[in-house]
């Protein structure tokens, strides 16, 4: 009869407590969750890889992403475009609850979500790390086209088509993204026509508003659909910024939702993984 060496036990325990503590295992998902415990926070830990794309004729940013675990369907996966909120670069996709007071926590909870569900992530980055350039006055109007994050965000499209990502469905885009990023989701449907199937905005608004200030011109008539998350109480970008672009897509006959967090903040919710996936399922 075999007998366990005390060794051999504590390497089954060990085991034991991996398999309770990361669900799903790296076998199933790029990603896994640490629930929070008296002793550990919370972590989900999803694996990337990384690439420069050029911003301009001397300059590179770095992007990173990562692809479902399986077989990418016909076509190539879908891909999602995360842009990142102002000072809150996306260097990895690894979360802990007890950052920053959690309030990142759930955009790690999106990521995994995303690509658990068959959607590809690519997280690239605002210039210097700190804020896109989409509300910046002098080159959110007409000099838009001249800015590094036009050039950036040109090649980084056409890198996806060429390939340089893997298996990826160039024609099934989405974009997603808080605060600054928020704002950029929504200029992909001002700066690039045609190429997004659905837009997901995180308490942010219209491309060239910036907090308080906040008008929404005439909309182009080929607008992604657009859902809105977005914290009643959000002292930085106010409630009603994001209700005017949410009304001028209604009185235009675009399709768009809204989500209101009653006391949220600026901030991820619990419940944006859920409605962002939904979204994005809903516009194939």
């Amino acid at each position: 009869m075999f007998t366990a060496t005390p060794g051999l036990r504590r390497l089954g325990l060990i085991a034991l407590l991996a398999c309770l503590f990361a669900t799903p295992s790296w076998a199933d998902s790029p990603c896994s969750e640490r629930q929070p415990s008296l002793l550990l926070p919370g972590k989900i830990s999803c694996s990337h890889r990384s690439i420069w794309i050029a911003s301009s004729d001397l300059s590179s940013r770095k992007v990173i992403y990562q692809t479902p675990a399986g077989s990418p369907p016909a076509g190539g996966w879908p891909v999602v475009i995360l842009y990142q909120g102002s000072f809150f670069a996306v260097d990895d996709f690894v979360y802990y609850s007890n950052e920053w007071l959690g309030k990142l926590y759930h955009e790690g909870k999106t990521i995994m979500t995303l690509l658990d569900h068959g959607y590809a992530v690519i997280a690239p980055s605002a210039p210097a790390d700190l804020f896109w350039q989409t509300n910046i006055p002098g080159l959110s109007g007409s000099l838009y086209p001249t800015s590094s994050d036009f050039s950036f965000l040109t090649n980084l499209f056409q890198a996806i088509d060429n390939g340089h990502f893997g298996p990826l469905n160039g024609q099934r885009k989405y974009a997603t993204g808080i605060s600054s990023g928020g704002y950029n989701s929504s200029r992909m449907a001002v700066s690039f026509p045609g190429q997004f199937k659905a837009l997901a905005i995180h308490s942010g608004s219209y491309a060239t508003c910036s907090g308080p200030l906040c008008t929404v011109p005439d909309l182009p008539a080929d607008h992604p659909p657009t859902t809105f998350l977005h914290g009643f109480v959000d002292t930085v970008v106010p409630w009603w910024s994001m209700d005017l672009y949410y009304d001028r897509l209604l009185y235009q006959g675009i399709e768009t939702t809204r989500y209101t967090e009653p006391l949220g903040n600026h901030e991820w919710f619990a419940a944006s993984p859920g409605k962002i996936l939904a979204w994005f399922d809903a516009h194939p």
